[in-house]
């Protein structure tokens, strides 16, 4: 059996020392992750449109062909014409690598929007990795949570 023993520590920086020199960090809020995002990350999600965001990436990774994720893999298939809600990271830098993105997507017609982390979307996924940018398609499995967001997207005001 392993005793853990748990102490709060002084610092600033909201960690939990645990028995000796082993720290775990304890989770940022949505306005601790504000801080890093990028110039061009508008038009943001509220915290509870990021919530609704990450629960629509949940429901999609189930229909593998309904949920693209890369930055590669969504350019490649908004050029081809396909269509959905973009998702983007806001924290992404250089910002150089996908700041081309948002205006592809106003060019077809397809709304988008900033989350503050690309660790969350990646988590949203299921995977410990982090992604710069989601395409998700509709399908009738999620289709209220889809057009709910869709509509939240559509209603966001984009900077032109």
């Amino acid at each position: 059996m392993v005793k853990v023993k748990l102490e709060q520590t002084e610092d600033a920086d909201d960690s939990i020392k645990i028995s000796g020199s082993v720290t775990v960090k304890e989770e940022e809020s949505y306005d601790d992750k504000l801080l890093f995002i990028n110039a061009i990350a508008k038009p943001m999600a509220g915290k509870k449109l990021a919530k609704k965001c990450y629960k629509l990436v949940k429901k999609a990774m189930k229909h593998k062909t309904y949920l693209r994720n890369g930055l590669k893999d969504v350019q490649t298939r908004l050029r081809k014409g396909e269509t959905g809600i973009c998702i983007f990271a806001g924290d992404v830098t250089p910002v150089d690598i996908m700041c081309h993105l948002p205006a592809v997507c106003e060019e077809k017609g397809i709304p988008y929007t900033y989350t503050p982390s690309r660790a969350d979307l990646g988590a949203a996924m299921g995977v410990k990795r982090g992604t710069v940018a989601l395409l998700i398609r509709q399908n009738d499995d999620y289709k209220d949570l889809y057009d709910e967001v869709k509509e939240e997207l559509s209603n966001l005001n984009v900077p032109i």
